[in-house]
């Protein structure tokens, strides 16, 4: 078992407790009044990423069923790791539903069943789900976990209680993020602080693990460009360079350009992201041309996400970017 001096910090800092939980007051006052009546429904947890949802749940289960909650035999959970087609669910999922509980006075009669990333499940899987959810409801409870809970289906989503997590504001990621920097002896300025807030759009695991990466490769004392180098985001120069070719209207400019991009390294669909909050910045430019230009972006991302060249899709944006700007 990792020590605490060698658990990554988002292990390490997780909330032991769900009033530690950070911006998601309704869901907090809604859990610690299950908690105190011992009488939890089933959950679906949806939001974006890193904005405490896997973390709520473990907070529940130490809270019910102790500090040991994972050895008790009163918990389980599969995450998007785990096989969980049909069979999985039938098999591990129903064994561990319908066994039974010894009875003890400290603890809630039931078991907690986590599933992870939920929405990368088959419907066939969740529909077996469903008839579970029913039957073993008097000593199992579900939580199910997702980023977008339309992909969840209907008879699923209804047996449960539902719970949306927020982007965590700015004020809750930097008083947890400063947090750490004390608890670790860490010297970050606020500027670098700004600066690892806005490159994890309101995530604070990625916060968290930026953060720490940039501790190991640099020392205690954390600067901007530490930041930025770590998390693998371009630099305002180069899309100031990408706007002069763009305006110069000159496509083996830019098609040059867009090869010292990928030479240098940088993730394509990071580039993708943040030039669409360049186009949408840009002050001279028409609203129907930046929504053109944001329209293809999406396309990009999306054949990027279906196996497609970097090389290209960055090229084919950059030209489309010029000759709309241009018309």
């Amino acid at each position: 078992m990792a020590t605490t001096t060698t658990l990554p910090w988002v292990e390490k800092y997780r909330p032991k407790n769900v009033s530690d939980i950070s911006h998601q007051d309704e869901v907090v006052n809604t859990l610690k009044t299950s908690i105190a009546n011992g009488q939890l429904p089933h959950l679906l947890f949806y939001g974006p990423p890193g904005t405490g949802k896997t973390s709520t749940i473990i907070a529940v289960a130490r809270e019910l069923f102790g500090p040991k909650f994972r050895e008790n035999g009163r918990f389980l959970e599969l995450n998007a790791s785990d096989d969980r087609g049909i069979n999985v669910v039938r098999e591990k999922v129903k064994a561990f539903a319908q066994g039974a509980i010894s009875g003890t006075s400290s603890m809630p009669p039931f078991k907690i069943i986590v599933l992870d990333e939920a929405d990368s499940m088959t419907n066939d899987a969740q529909s077996a789900l469903r008839r579970m959810m029913e039957n073993y409801s008097k000593v199992t409870r579900f939580c199910l976990i997702c980023n977008y809970v339309s992909r969840i289906i209907e008879p699923v989503a209804s047996r449960c209680a539902k719970f949306r997590y927020q982007p965590l504001e700015v004020t809750s990621m930097t008083a947890r993020i400063q947090h750490i920097c004390s608890e670790e002896d860490v010297k970050v300025e606020q500027e670098a602080i700004d600066m690892l807030l806005d490159v994890s759009n309101g995530d604070l695991r990625k916060a968290i693990n930026y953060l720490q990466s940039a501790k190991q490769l640099n020392g205690t004392e954390v600067t901007k460009d530490d930041i930025l180098a770590i998390a693998g985001v371009a630099p305002k120069e180069l899309f100031d360079k990408l706007w002069r070719h763009v305006e110069a209207n000159s496509f083996d400019l830019m098609k040059n350009e867009v090869e010292d991009i990928i030479y240098s390294g940088y993730p394509v669909l990071t580039i993708l992201h943040q030039l669409a909050d360049e186009v949408l910045a840009h002050k001279s430019m028409a609203h129907g041309k930046k929504a053109q230009v944001c329209l293809r972006i999406a396309e990009a991302d999306k054949k990027l996400g279906d196996g497609a060249s970097e090389h290209l899709q960055l090229l084919d944006v950059a030209s489309f970017l010029m000759q709309t700007y241009h018309e």
